[in-house]
């Protein structure tokens, strides 16, 4: 198994052993499951392929086009 050598700040090395303590058997596990979790994060895409999206946007554009100027002044007659 490939090695590597990390440094890290004292209030982070802390927040890790701690961590390491409660919630794994060993600090290597404990490493290793974290920064496996970080890069499985790091690497999610999000796909947003709702169609009720381009909906709405497009209803929101339209909602511009066919709405009247409320400040016309055809309106103010007495």
């Amino acid at each position: 198994m490939p090695t590597f050598e990390l440094n890290l700040s004292d209030d982070v090395y802390a927040d890790f052993q701690q961590l390491a303590d409660s919630e794994f058997v060993t600090e290597e596990q404990a490493a290793e499951e974290l920064i496996a979790s970080g890069i499985e994060a790091y690497n999610v895409s999000v796909v947003d392929d709702d169609p009720r999206d381009e909906m709405l946007d497009g209803a929101e554009n339209n909602m511009f086009d066919t709405a009247q100027d409320p400040g016309s002044l055809e309106d103010d007659r007495l």
